[in-house]
């Protein structure tokens, strides 16, 4: 069977460059942007200026993609892009492919929702099974093979830890994380604090505007998540609109701080969504680690208990369980 590229004229791929909705863009091996299709330039046109590949990359991963041109490669990879600072964050689907003279095609394409995310699984999880197949024809041949499959089983290690609907780390992982936590605070006598954070009347929200604008409400408020908790501290989805939060190195009174700040920006925010103006309000439960005293699940049992403490007294608090 011939190759689709066999089959195309080459005068027609300008055409079918500029009509799909990935974004490809040209870059020189310093990752100057030459030019770019439609798709790219819709998102350009509204961003802070964009002169070179990686400014569209957050500032945490701009070195990942510099390693990859200096490194003349190329790559596979799921990264968020930002064109605007303020717009949230796109999670893409990004290659990028050596070309001539030097010069690079990156090709992104947005993962939108959590099916996406399951064909992204099931490609990854192909590619494995194809790498691993592949017999070995020659030692440099097989040891590049060995190098892709690597870089590939990585990523899909990655994305099974995540929730689809969040980008938060899943149950399982958040689970691991802090049984983790314990038994570094068990060690070393440190401190330790978790949070457990409800959203309010979820379900009233799921039965008034439906299920999908109910996804895009957990959303947002893992987004305020994502950007209102300091870098040491990490975030899960728990359950169905359960979040669990871990704060190293922090007492309650930390946590309590953290818990306030979470409360009122997510109480304030208002989000569009599908026409529907949406706020939600959330409750939190805070519990921090007794050495000697607590496991992991009795600590967890806690704060769930801090938590619905909070919601029998009004919602939209924070309640320490002492």
């Amino acid at each position: 069977m011939k190759k689709l590229e066999q089959l195309i004229p080459p005068n027609y791929f300008g055409g079918i460059f500029e009509n799909i909705h990935a974004m490809i863009a040209l870059a020189e091996g310093d990752g100057v942007l030459v030019t770019w299709n439609r798709a790219f330039g819709e998102c350009k046109k509204e961003s802070t200026p964009v002169d070179k590949l990686e400014d569209i990359f957050p500032e945490k991963d701009r070195h990942h993609v510099v390693s990859k041109l200096s490194g003349g490669s190329g790559g596979h990879w799921t990264a968020e892009l930002a064109f605007n600072k303020e717009d949230k964050p796109m999670f893409c689907d990004c290659h990028l492919f050596p070309v001539a003279d030097g010069n690079f095609l990156f090709i992104a394409e947005r993962i939108e929702s959590p099916p996406d995310l399951q064909k992204l699984i099931g490609r990854l999880s192909r590619q494995v099974k194809m790498f691993r197949r592949e017999s070995e024809a020659a030692k440099k041949i097989a040891r590049n093979k060995q190098v892709e499959m690597e870089s590939v089983m990585v990523q899909a290690s990655e994305v099974a830890q995540i929730d689809p609907l969040t980008f938060l780390f899943n149950r399982r992982m958040i689970v691991k994380e802090l049984q983790s936590e314990v038994i570094r605070a068990e060690r070393y006598n440190s401190l330790l604090s978790i949070s457990v954070m409800d959203i309010d009347h979820f379900k009233r929200v799921n039965d008034t505007y439906g299920h999908l604008v109910g996804d895009e409400a957990l959303r947002q408020v893992a987004y305020q998540l994502r950007d209102h908790i300091r870098q040491p501290d990490i975030a899960g989805r728990y359950g169905g609109e359960e979040f669990l939060i871990l704060l190293p190195n922090s007492d309650s009174k930390a946590a309590a701080e953290q818990a306030s700040r979470l409360c009122r920006q997510i109480s304030e925010t208002r989000a569009s969504i599908q026409e529907h103006v949406v706020s939600v309000t959330v409750s939190i439960g805070i519990a921090q680690f007794r050495n000697g005293v607590d496991t992991w699940d009795t600590l967890l049992n806690r704060a769930d208990n801090a938590m619905y403490e909070a919601k029998r007294s009004g919602r939209n608090r924070w309640v320490v369980d002492e």
